[in-house]
């Protein structure tokens, strides 16, 4: 049986916060492509836990497996011993499109034409409804709810030219955030939407094999060398003759999603040329350069999402960090519910508060971000009953007002409580004696980006691309 990398099972994130969506890796010119895909979406898993697949291919043979649940349950030596050949793509999902069912995991597959087609989709299509009622009214029958499979419809009827040629004609039709990973039989294609709102990136390994991935922990994972990100608008061909760069005859302002760097790629990650690990840091510095009239007796990080801001937070503040909330890393699914006198077990089975260190104390607790409130609010609540005299929190990002509409999963206002409650009504539902956000200046600054070009629209409301008025997560089921 294949053993984590690390030992144990994937880290899982918080339910209350943003959700993950997903993650591609892909792999072309190696005898173990599948192995290594695995590795690479072991990598990724923080980025979709709902399902998994990997497809391969020898050139002729076109192999796949699929299922619902975390890639390490999925996949052992037996399942990637079929998944034979030297091209793979592989993809972990979290359901921002269509419901978590397994006829929706990826890569979708569909033949056409004698070809093969497989796709591996990270981002969310804004008008995927409108295109789905487009093909059906032209005779084409979708199987899944997914936006993806859209993708794929448009691809397909434009293949008289060619690969490269259908891509260029079909894809700027897909308004919103996609990056792709395409497999077919002999070639493996990444392309990034002209926004780049979702981080792609190329590897190489030594013998010569090309590697794609949404982060590049996976290319640390699989030792592959980091050679440069897709760019916004490219796509990237590779096959048997070479690796070839093409361009959508689209330009558009470059809108990186913020949030990648707030919470949703891993801290050892680089993303859109910089290193998450520091841009977290000193969006923590930077909280405390705006809060100097705070006054606590320790930081508090709530242990993963805030540790990094925390430790900048921290060591700008002079307030000492103190990791006074315990995570359990051994937390799966459990099918098992606890008896009505354990209360809160959501929550303690995942972190537990060392009532010595917090019991009196005046704490500042650092965040990533409040989207609903539910989470924190029930986490505050097992602070006080452990004896905290104090609870300030401090948020690494503004308040969420506005909903995303390119793949995080908080697509309605309704979900946001920053965006029906002022600050101090958020802090009162939280059960916080305070409540600081970062400013959105102060955020951008903290990036690092020489010339910011971040997509800032669930903190302001300005869509770089506009939805459909009838825009739906769920609007294309039927």
């Amino acid at each position: 049986m294949i053993q984590p990398p690390c030992g144990g099972r994937p880290r899982l994130r918080r339910p209350g916060g943003p959700k993950e969506y997903c993650g591609i890796f892909g792999v072309y010119g190696h005898p173990d492509a599948a192995k290594l895909t695995y590795f690479g979406l072991y990598a990724l898993q923080h980025r979709g836990q709902e399902s998994a697949g990997i497809v391969s291919s020898d050139g002729k043979k076109v192999s796949e497996h699929r299922g619902m649940g975390l890639v390490a349950d999925l996949f052992d030596e037996k399942t990637l011993a079929g998944l034979t050949g030297h091209l793979a793509l592989g993809h972990v999902r979290y359901s921002t499109t269509g419901s978590s069912l397994l006829k929706n995991a990826q890569p979708f597959v569909v033949t056409h034409g004698g070809q093969v087609f497989a796709l591996g989709h990270n981002g969310n299509l804004t008008n995927a409804l409108s295109l789905r009622q487009s093909l059906e009214a032209k005779g084409s029958i979708l199987q899944t709810t997914m936006d993806s499979e859209v993708i794929v419809h448009l691809l397909v009827r434009h293949m008289n030219g060619g690969l490269v040629e259908a891509l260029q004609k079909s894809l700027p039709q897909a308004k919103g955030a996609w990056s792709l990973g395409l497999m077919t039989r002999d070639t493996l294609v990444a392309a990034r939407d002209p926004y780049g709102f979702r981080p792609l990136c190329l590897g190489r390994l030594d013998g010569g094999a090309w590697v794609i991935a949404s982060e590049t922990c996976a290319l640390d994972l699989v030792e592959a060398e980091y050679v440069r990100d897709v760019e916004p608008g490219e796509i990237v061909v590779i096959n048997k003759h070479g690796l070839f760069s093409h361009r959508l005859d689209v330009q558009k302002p470059h809108r990186y999603c913020i949030f990648e760097c707030i919470y949703f790629a891993r801290p050892d990650s680089n993303i859109f040329g910089h290193n998450v690990y520091e841009i977290r840091k000193r969006m923590g510095k930077k909280l405390a350069q705006e809060n100097r009239d705070l006054s606590a007796d320790l930081t508090l990080p709530f242990p993963d999402s805030g540790n990094y801001a925390g430790l900048g937070f921290a060591q700008e503040s002079g307030i000492p960090l103190e990791m006074g909330v315990i995570r359990n890393h051994y937390v799966g699914r459990t099918f098992i519910q606890p008896s009505q006198s354990m209360r809160d077990f959501g929550v303690r089975v995942k972190l537990n508060p060392v009532a010595s260190i917090l019991k009196g104390r005046r704490v500042v607790i650092v965040e990533d971000s409040i989207i609903r409130g539910t989470t924190s609010r029930t986490r505050v609540k097992t602070l006080r009953e452990v004896g905290a005299r104090e609870i300030h929190m401090v948020v690494s990002c503004p308040p969420h007002r506005y909903p995303c509409y390119y793949g995080i999963d908080f697509s309605s206002k309704g979900e946001l409580i920053a965006a029906q409650q002022t600050v101090e009504k958020v802090a009162r539902y939280v059960g916080l004696d305070s409540l600081r956000y970062l400013s959105l200046e102060g955020m951008v600054e903290a990036t690092g980006f020489a010339d910011p070009t971040f997509c800032l629209a669930c903190f302001n409301g300005d869509y770089p691309v506009p939805p459909d008025e009838n825009y739906s997560k769920f609007g294309l089921e039927g």
